[in-house]
């Protein structure tokens, strides 16, 4: 190349200009903001974005769920007749869904395997599947129709199970577990009291003559909501009702129920011998 300041000079460049960059030397794919409409490489691009969004809303969850304790019920009682089993919130679509009758009993497996099974594998599925350069979904039937159809299904599932869920407890006359222990929560603080520890169960007041003849026929009818203990699962507890109900009151319950129907009805399915037996135990259950 020659030298020095002169505009005539000949200049000579050193290499081949014929060779064409062959991109980057480093090996970074290019800012992908410089081309409009074209997509960035899955990985690692891609896949760093959607791992750091991750972390993000598993740290949210955490902290939510360390300041708002999920409600816990008290513990399961086989003998309960009146519980009403409900799944956690995302499941209750796959709940109600098992309701229908073609994919319950005779075809329980193709309700609670085959066709859950197609649903969760076609979403793994299909980032291999739907190859499709466009991006706007309006321009991408199959997968957008496909996408809206299964948002739908699972909220309208999700709604009628809740819905169901409600007259439920409203026809049997049930609160729900943590309703109640919310109510005496309030009520203990507004009495300024401390607030009551569920984990700690005080120990259950001893039946007065268990093998007295009421006794029986309440071990026969009673137990499915009283508990095996008599001390209370979905109904209440009987020990101690004799502080609070005399033994006339007792056997008008136990004739004409209480509570529509939470309490039900023995008036014809016992004598009045055995209704004035039961009413005469429960009335001697007394706690000093």
């Amino acid at each position: 190349m020659a030298h020095g300041h002169k505009s005539d000079e000949k200049v000579v460049y050193v290499g081949d200009s014929r060779v064409k960059k062959s991109g980057r030397i480093d090996g970074t794919p290019p800012d992908y903001t410089s081309f409009p409409g074209k997509s960035e490489a899955f990985i690692p691009n891609f896949l760093l974005k959607e791992w750091m969004v991750g972390c993000v809303v598993l740290v949210g969850f955490l902290v939510w769920v360390m300041a708002e304790a999920a409600p816990l019920g008290y513990p399961a009682d086989p003998t309960n007749a009146s519980f009403i089993p409900m799944p956690d919130w995302y499941f209750l679509f796959l709940y109600q869904f098992l309701k229908y009758p073609y994919v319950s009993q005779d075809y329980v497996l193709l309700g609670t395997i085959v066709i859950p099974a197609i649903m969760f594998g076609g979403l793994l599925l299909a980032p291999f599947l739907d190859t499709g350069k466009e991006r706007r979904f309006y321009r991408r039937p199959i997968a957008s129709s496909l996408m809206l159809l299964s948002i739908a299904a699972c909220t309208y599932l999700t709604v009628v199970s809740w819905d169901h869920y409600q007259h439920q407890l409203e026809e049997k006359g049930i609160v729900p577990e943590h309703h109640e222990r919310a109510e005496k929560v309030r009520e203990a603080l507004e009495r300024g009291e401390e607030r009551p520890n569920f984990l700690q169960t005080a120990e259950a007041p001893a039946m007065i003559e268990p093998e007295g003849p009421g006794f029986s026929i309440i071990e026969s009818q009673c137990m499915g909501c009283h508990a095996n203990d008599l001390n209370g699962a979905s109904g209440p507890s009987l020990l101690g009702i004799g502080n609070e109900l005399s033994k006339e009151e007792i056997a008008d319950i136990i004739i004409h129920g209480k509570n529509n129907g939470a309490m039900p009805a023995f008036g014809d399915s016992l004598s009045e011998e055995e209704i004035n037996q039961v009413a005469e135990w429960l009335a001697k259950q007394t706690q000093s």
